[in-house]
């Protein structure tokens, strides 16, 4: 079995060698380096091409955000490497910058470390991570940046209004999932792996991927953060 191969870009001492010296107990991840600031991080990922990049949002010399932009754009496709952000600030612009950048994973610093564990392991294998901190901030940015609904003069009641806004957020109808979809989506919202969702649904790996695969076609979603985002949006899940 193939290791999961991480680089380790945090600037503050204590916590990268607490992070690192936990990571190296486990028998499946091998940590290829570390850095101390975004200049020597992309050098080493440029070197190494490790399969995750953990990067703290705050590093001294460029925030992760920008950080994530300049990974991402070094190589694409499966063997790219993954990036999983780790941050402290919880407000909505780093947030959405943070998704804006293609970080595939989004931690609360503050995570328990069996939960990093499980964002390690879900970001690589290729699905993505969402902090529940992170998701609420999501859902509540979504509902104060949703159209508010125009008054409608009595005498023009019956004239449809808003006819070509592109804009208005995508309403999903709840019962187009089943009752256990809609258990599954709201588990992937909270960042469960498909082995952590059978776990609490008492249900086969293999009969979860069949209800993630119908969950991205109901929502036309072409992977588990965008479901994750039009489920908050929607309201379908809190």
């Amino acid at each position: 079995m193939s290791k999961i191969r991480i680089v380790l870009i945090e600037d503050h001492d204590l916590t990268r060698v607490g992070i690192r010296t936990a990571l190296q107990q486990r028998d499946e991840i091998e940590v290829l380096g570390e850095a101390g600031n975004a200049v020597e991080g992309l050098k080493l990922l440029k070197i190494l091409q490790p399969d995750i990049a953990i990067v703290d949002i705050g590093l001294p010399d460029k925030d992760g955000i920008a950080l994530t932009r300049e990974i991402k754009a070094i190589a694409t496709g499966e063997d790219a490497t993954k990036v999983l952000i780790l941050t402290l600030r919880d407000n909505k612009e780093a947030v959405l910058a943070a998704f804006a950048a293609g970080a595939d994973s989004y931690c609360m610093k503050d995570i328990k470390f069996d939960n990093l564990l499980e964002a390690v392991r879900v970001t690589y294998n290729g699905n993505a991570w969402i902090d529940p901190a992170i998701a609420r901030i999501v859902l509540q940015q979504a509902q104060e940046n949703s159209p508010k609904p125009e008054t409608v003069p009595s005498e023009n009641k019956n004239i449809p209004q808003n006819q070509d806004s592109g804009e208005s957020e995508e309403i999903i109808d709840p019962y187009t999932l089943t009752e256990r979809e809609l258990e599954v989506l709201q588990l992937i919202v909270e960042g469960c792996s498909n082995a952590v969702i059978a776990e609490r649904l008492y249900i086969t790996v293999g009969t979860v991927k069949t209800h993630v695969r119908n969950i991205l076609n109901k929502l036309c979603a072409d992977d588990r953060t965008q479901a994750a985002v039009r489920a908050l949006r929607s309201g379908l899940v809190g």
